[in-house]
């Protein structure tokens, strides 16, 4: 997901991210999405949850919304048994190929996380960098949350990553423009009541301008907190960013949430 997700518009429908995850423009757009903050923080969820004390290859995880793998491929790398799970083709194809380039075991599954199999078999799942909230409906986050609960063995640890509201309001930046490759990108960000939005228009040196939209559903750590409790999850901690720092409310950029099946 975007790290400010999407479009200035009101009443955006929920299949945005239909189009906009399975074009290959996606992938340049969020070029500068970096390997090395995915291995950060792919250590912070191990050390917090003590599965680095553990044999990887005993232990199942399972990346919800994974994309085109970033830290599927990087828990793969580490020795677990890992399955990603998005709904892009194309992102599950950039993951596939990039696990056959990189000689890595990485199983992946295409479907809605809304459709995720109560299969009970992971030790792990995460779902990370802003890839909840994504429908109209609350109570389809709320499904999201059930299915995680679903996917895990009993005494499992699902970690949620989820932007901060709260600093996000104080330091959105409205307007953006920069440049990739030959491409021209302008993001366009806002507030529509409880969702941040924005808006993404690509112009291309030579071809047509293209527009695209992100919508999140934003929740502070209260509301958050409930619902993975309504799910049937134990809330162990909440760290502030990818480096495991403790969360202040007022102040850290991501929410990220340590539940345990219990």
């Amino acid at each position: 997901m975007a790290d400010h997700p999407d479009s200035p518009q009101t009443n955006t429908p929920s299949i945005w991210f239909k189009e906009w995850f399975n074009h290959p423009l996606y992938l340049e757009v969020y070029s500068h999405r970096n390997n090395d903050e995915a291995a950060s923080c792919i250590q912070t969820i191990l050390s917090h949850t003590g599965l680095e004390l553990k044999d990887p290859a005993s232990l199942s995880i399972l990346d919800i919304a994974c994309g085109a793998g970033r830290h599927a491929l990087e828990l793969a790398r580490l020795g677990y048994t890992v399955t990603g799970n998005d709904l892009s083709p194309f992102l599950l194809e950039e993951a596939r190929k990039e696990a056959l380039n990189n000689k890595l075991q990485l199983k992946l599954t295409c479907c809605d996380m809304r459709n995720i199999p109560p299969s009970g078999l992971f030790d792990l799942v995460v779902q990370l960098f802003t890839s909840f909230g994504y429908f109209d409906l609350k109570e389809d986050d709320l499904l999201v949350l059930s299915k995680a609960y679903g996917a895990l063995k009993y005494g499992g640890w699902y970690v949620l990553d989820l932007l901060n509201p709260s600093p996000l309001a104080r330091n959105l930046v409205s307007h953006s423009s920069r440049t990739v490759g030959d491409l021209t990108i302008l993001e366009e960000r806002a507030f529509d009541n409880d969702r941040i939005t924005k808006q993404i228009t690509i112009t291309p040196h030579v071809g047509e301008t293209l527009i695209f939209s992100e919508s999140v559903r934003l929740y502070g750590r209260e509301e958050i907190q409930v619902m993975l409790q309504g799910a049937g999850f134990t809330v162990a901690e909440i760290t502030g960013n990818y480096n495991g720092e403790p969360f202040i409310e007022n102040d850290s950029p991501r929410m990220m949430l340590f539940c345990r099946k219990k």
